[in-house]
């Protein structure tokens, strides 16, 4: 299954100083799940400080766990909306 998680960052209770020191961290721990193949994509967002990462993974909850090793969300610092996505329906075969 598919799922975008759009993850935007804690920005009114923790420092920009607080973020700065887990970058790194959170950038090798993305790229980790990516060389597994369970991050698809990954972007920053340009209006917010945050994220949105597609996700191929057997399930929400599969997913949650996945989300838990990443620095930033295990210290409760992100949030994470996920969204379960199907194939849109106008690609299908017509008739």
């Amino acid at each position: 299954m598919q799922i975008f998680v759009v993850v935007p960052g804690r920005n009114e209770t923790f420092s920009p100083e607080e973020f700065a020191a887990l970058l790194d961290e959170e950038a090798e721990a993305v790229r980790s799940l990516y060389a597994t193949g369970i991050v698809r994509g990954a972007w920053s967002r340009e209006d917010v400080l945050g994220a949105c990462l597609l996700l191929e993974i057997e399930s929400l909850e599969a997913a949650r766990e996945a989300l838990g090793t990443l620095p930033l969300y295990a210290r409760d610092m992100i949030e994470a909306q996920l969204i379960p996505l199907r194939g849109y329906r106008g690609f299908h075969p017509r008739g």
